[in-house]
């Protein structure tokens, strides 16, 4: 049986206003593969989501905020992983953990 994980991130401005986004991979990501990928990130933390194909929050947060302003950035962090039934599954599969680790690597060469 496929395993799936749901990679949360959020955007957060300068203001500290924040978004909150979900990506949801085929198979399980595990501590290690977590560890894998953080090498990737600025500074262990941060990612601009467009770099590898991930939907952007700004846009959602510049929506309900009323347009851009001199917070925003570009900057995107992960919070969390967790594990979901494919029963629970309420959005589309975006890849597998590897294609998202694989993008990472090749943005870093």
């Amino acid at each position: 049986m496929t395993s799936y994980t749901i990679l949360e991130y959020q955007y957060r401005d300068a203001g500290n206003y924040k978004a909150f986004g979900e990506l949801l991979l085929e198979g399980e990501m595990t501590p290690s593969d977590l560890a894998d990928l953080t090498p990737y990130l600025y500074d262990g933390e941060y990612f601009i989501p467009e770099e590898v194909g991930i939907p952007p929050l700004q846009p959602l947060l510049q929506e309900e905020l009323g347009g851009k302003n001199e917070d925003d950035h570009e900057w995107h962090t992960f919070i969390k992983a967790r594990t979901v039934a494919p029963e629970d599954m309420g959005q589309p599969v975006w890849g597998t953990k590897e294609e998202l680790i694989q993008r990472f690597r090749d943005i870093n060469r």
